[in-house]
């Protein structure tokens, strides 16, 4: 597995995740390193070996077309996790730990996240699985990463279900995404504008409302006809994300009676709620 992705996106916490999850982890290694890093792995019998590439490696980054061809005539095909997040996040976080990109230079440090996205554009575009941190704290990262590399059955799909307010934005790393506008809002009943979809009284409210059983009953029998075709093309990870205005009552309790129909079905399902507490 290869941890890459922009400065600041939440690469160390992926690694960290991954740590704690029994990987053996390899922060910023010199990609022309890599090969000789597999076989001593191989021989060593560690099955599980993440390591972490960032442009701080600079010209030594550059080099990873040809150790890719090194390790494809190894017969090894590395895995790549890609970690990136919007200007703004990054500029948040750059400015709250008082450090410089490392392509910022002299110059601004929006000109350091421009040179970094250019430099790694051909490796986001094949990465093999790609998450947006934007919206998402070291817990809830580190959360995702457990539920997708944590497991071991590499003949289940792991289903992450993600609810999500339109106003804070799309889910850029989703793979499914559904609007639940159409029913009733229970910000407008004022005993139940205060609660969230996790509370009973909030759910009962929205799985109630005409069309929520239909939405469901659709929802199960599309993933029934997509899960089989995500595992013939080598698809372990899928994430649908549910959407309302703030994510604050329908497409939590959605999401979470989404997530329970898909688990009574046995498929191994976890949930994020992205925007609860933003409202």
């Amino acid at each position: 597995m290869i941890i890459t992705g922009l400065s600041g996106a939440g690469r160390r916490t992926c690694a960290h995740a991954m740590e704690d999850l029994g990987w053996f982890v390899v922060d910023n290694l010199p990609p022309s390193l890599l090969p000789q890093l597999i076989t001593t792995a191989s021989t060593s019998g560690l099955n599980r070996l993440a390591v972490g590439l960032d442009v701080r490696s600079r010209d030594m980054f550059e080099q990873l077309p040809v150790v890719f061809a090194q390790l494809d005539a190894q017969g090894v095909t590395p895995e790549i996790l890609f970690l990136e997040a919007s200007d703004e996040a990054i500029v948040r976080r750059q400015e709250s730990s008082r450090r410089p990109l490392p392509l910022q230079g002299d110059g601004r440090l929006l000109d350091g996240i421009v040179k970094e996205r250019r430099m790694l554009s051909d490796l986001r575009a094949s990465a093999d699985m790609v998450i947006d941190s934007s919206r998402l704290n070291v817990h809830q990262l580190s959360s995702r990463i457990a539920h997708i590399y944590g497991g071991s059955d590499a003949e289940t799909l792991r289903v992450q279900v993600m609810s999500f307010g339109y106003k804070n934005g799309l889910p850029m790393d989703a793979d499914m995404v559904f609007d639940v506008r159409f029913l009733p809002n229970p910000h407008w009943v004022p005993e139940l504008r205060p609660q969230t979809g996790l509370s009973k009284a909030v759910s009962e409210y929205v799985l109630s409302r005409p069309g929520a059983q239909a939405f469901l009953d659709s929802f199960e029998a599309l993933f029934a006809v997509v899960e089989p075709g995500y595992l013939r093309e080598g698809k372990r990870q899928v994430t649908i994300a549910i959407g309302c205005t703030g994510g604050k009552h329908r497409s939590t309790a959605i999401s979470e009676a989404a997530a329970a129909r898909l688990r009574e079905r046995g498929w191994q399902v976890s949930v994020l709620h992205r925007d609860l507490g933003l409202e």
